[in-house]
C-alpha cells in the first residue's frame, strides 16, 4: 500500500485533495491512502524528515509552505527551481525531489479552453506560490505583458526579478483602468466575506479588452471574479479545472499512471 499526504497549515484540512485523490485511487485500482497533515512553521524540516522516516511515497504542499520546503529538497525540477515554489514531492528512498504541477496544470487548463496567451496582456493578482507558477507559464507562453499586483512589494519584486513581469498596484489601477486580455486571481480573496475592501475594488473596476478571467480559488459563493466575468461578458474559470489538471500531473509523477482530469472533476463533484 502506498501512502500520500498534503502538508500545510490548518487549511490542509479544508482542501478537497484528500477526498479527490482517494476517490481516484479507488477508481483506478491503486491501493493507497491520502491524508492531510497540519505543520507548524518551525517544524518544516521535521516534516520533511518524517516523509523519509515514515516512508511516505509522495506529498503535496499547500499554502503557506510551497517555498519553505525548498531548502529540504535533494533535487528540484527545473520549473520548481525557477518558480521558487514546490507543490509536489516524490520520495525516492532517502531522497526528496520537488516539482511544481500548479504551473503545468494552469497551462493545461488554458490549452483545454483553447485560450492562446501568446501576444496577450495579462494581469495577475497576488504574489505567493500560485502567482509565481502563473507568471512562469504566462512568460513561457510569451504573453506580451504581465502586470502583477500584490500586497507585498518585496515578493512582487522577487517574482519580477526571477521570473518576469512588471509591478502595478491597486492605487495605480484606481487612476488608470488596466488593459488586460486575461486576468488571474491567485489571492485567497474571492468574495466580500474574504475582504470587503478588495471585493469592492474589483466590483468597481472596468477592465479593458478582457477576454478571460481565472480564479484559482474554488467552491466560493458570490464569487466576485465570476460576477465580473459575467458583467464583462467573458468566460470564467474557477480553481477546480487547474486543480484537476495539476492533480493529473501529480499522480503521473507519483505512479506513472495518466488519469484524465475529468476523473478528478468527477471525484470533486461527488464530494
Amino acid at each position: 500500500m502506498k501512502i500520500f499526504c498534503i502538508l500545510g497549515d490548518e487549511r490542509a484540512f479544508r482542501t478537497k485533495s484528500p477526498t479527490m485523490f482517494s476517490t481516484v485511487f479507488k477508481r483506478i485500482g491503486i491501493s493507497a491512502a491520502y491524508v492531510p497533515f497540519k505543520v507548524f512553521p518551525d517544524q518544516i524540516g521535521a516534516a520533511m524528515q518524517s516523509l523519509k522516516s515514515l516512508n511516505i511515497d509522495g506529498a503535496n504542499v499547500t499554502i503557506p509552505y510551497k517555498s519553505s520546503v525548498i531548502p529540504y529538497m535533494n533535487i528540484l525540477s527545473e520549473g520548481a527551481n525557477i518558480i521558487g515554489a514546490v507543490n509536489t514531492i516524490i520520495r525516492n528512498d532517502q531522497e526528496l525531489k520537488g516539482y511544481n504541477t500548479n504551473a503545468i496544470g494552469f497551462m493545461d487548463t488554458l490549452e483545454e479552453r483553447a485560450f492562446n496567451v501568446t501576444g496577450k496582456k495579462a494581469l495577475v493578482f497576488g504574489s505567493g506560490g500560485g502567482a509565481r507558477a502563473v507568471v512562469f507559464i504566462l512568460n513561457w507562453l510569451r504573453a506580451s505583458s504581465i502586470q502583477i499586483s500584490g500586497r507585498t512589494s518585496k515578493r512582487v519584486d522577487d517574482i519580477i526579478n526571477k521570473i518576469g513581469g512588471s509591478a502595478t498596484s491597486l492605487e495605480v489601477m484606481v487612476k488608470y483602468t488596466p488593459t488586460a486580455n486575461i486576468i488571474i486571481n491567485t489571492t485567497p480573496i474571492s468574495s466580500f466575506d474574504d475582504s470587503p475592501e478588495f471585493a469592492r475594488f474589483i466590483e468597481n473596476q472596468h477592465f479593458k479588452e478582457c477576454e478571460l478571467i481565472v480564479d484559482l480559488n474554488y467552491g466560493r459563493q458570490n464569487n466576485i471574479w465570476q460576477n465580473k466575468a459575467s458583467e464583462l461578458g467573458v468566460p470564467f474559470i474557477d480553481g477546480f479545472a487547474p486543480l484537476a489538471h495539476a492533480a493529473r500531473r501529480t499522480l503521473l509523477l507519483w505512479t506513472r499512471i495518466d488519469v484524465e482530469p475529468s476523473e478528478f472533476l468527477k471525484a470533486i463533484d461527488a464530494i
